[in-house]
């Protein structure tokens, strides 16, 4: 009888020692992560999509409790990366690094993405509002000379057709009433756009507030107009699209993802590891220092948020005829 007491005691208490809800509980429980966890990212390297995920899963190999291996896989506005990821074994194993465009790609038949079908999200981290700006030596001073310039077509530089840059001032365009004047030049990536805009190629530049920041620090650019919250990006004040009258707004996103089907359990384990390491000093000192705002939405939330924005910008789309 004691000995059955005993017995049934400590299975009591290896149950109740496994069912806690810390992180090892839940790694004991489920047994995931049992190995090491691939991050492919749709973006080459040096860009803000591969050094914030890199600095983010670095912080987070602790509280999640694995090591995390980066695969860059580039090309086509980030749908081969895109594509990869989504193409994985959903368990958890596989993750991606999540940017805007995968609510957008789809519009232009570039990659079959349907957010709220082929995506689950894991956690945002980032968002940084786009902006428009001039060469310094432009005439153009204020966002309303866009709309009085004797230049009735003027070129906006952007990363490439379909990325969040070209819909974000397409967008814009038409709210302001600028779709006929204002035409987009596809460039391979941001850097090219930001240098082609500088080299007097484009008349404008369109990017995030945060990568044109050293430009317009430096005197090479002149920031006209900002589509989001009014962020101190910038050396003096620029004004937002909403204080202009304008209602339009549109962030480029950076978060991670896994294929949809991944199980729940999992997903939330990564989303509450993930979020613990977004919330370390060191990858908030990182973020500060590259002038990224934190934005935070879950797994449910950012799952929500894409599904919006495919709507949206497919609406934008369709309204200018990018497309037949």
């Amino acid at each position: 009888m004691l000995a059955g007491t005993s017995l049934a005691l400590g299975a009591a208490l290896i149950i109740t020692a496994c069912s806690g809800p810390d992180q090892q509980s839940v790694q004991a429980e489920e047994g995931f992560p049992s190995r090491s966890i691939d991050v492919v990212v749709p973006f080459a390297p040096g860009g803000s999509a591969d050094g914030t995920t890199r600095q983010l899963v670095a912080e987070a190999e602790e509280a999640c409790g694995t090591s995390f291996v980066i695969r860059n896989e580039t090309g086509g506005a980030g749908s081969v990366g895109f594509r990869s990821a989504l193409d994985s074994t959903p368990d958890g194993y596989t993750l991606g690094t999540a940017a805007i465009e995968m609510s957008i790609l789809e519009h232009f038949g570039i990659v079959d993405i349907l957010p709220e079908r082929d995506v689950q999200g894991i956690i945002q981290y980032s968002e940084q509002p786009v902006a428009i700006a001039v060469p310094a030596d432009s005439p153009l001073e204020t966002f309303e000379d866009l709309q009085t310039s004797e230049n009735d077509r003027m070129t906006v530089a952007t990363s490439g057709t379909g990325s969040i840059y070209h819909l974000g001032f397409e967008g814009m365009a038409l709210v302001a009433g600028l779709e006929d004047r204002l035409v987009n030049a596809p460039f391979d990536g941001t850097a090219s756009a930001l240098q082609a805009a500088m080299g007097g190629q484009t008349d404008a530049v369109t990017a995030g507030a945060a990568e044109l920041r050293p430009f317009v620090e430096s005197g090479d650019l002149r920031a006209l107009a900002v589509f989001g919250d009014p962020v101190d990006y910038f050396p003096e004040e620029v004004p937002t699209l909403e204080e202009l009258g304008y209602d339009w707004d549109s962030t480029a996103v950076l978060g991670i993802y896994a294929p949809a089907g991944t199980p729940d359990e999992h997903v939330e384990f990564l989303s509450d590891c993930l979020d613990e390491a977004r919330q370390s000093e060191s990858f908030s000192e990182y973020m500060e220092t590259t002038g990224l705002n934190q934005v935070h939405r879950d797994a449910q939330e950012f799952d929500a948020f894409l599904d919006e924005e495919y709507d949206r910008y497919g609406e934008v789309v369709r309204e200018i005829g990018l497309v037949e």
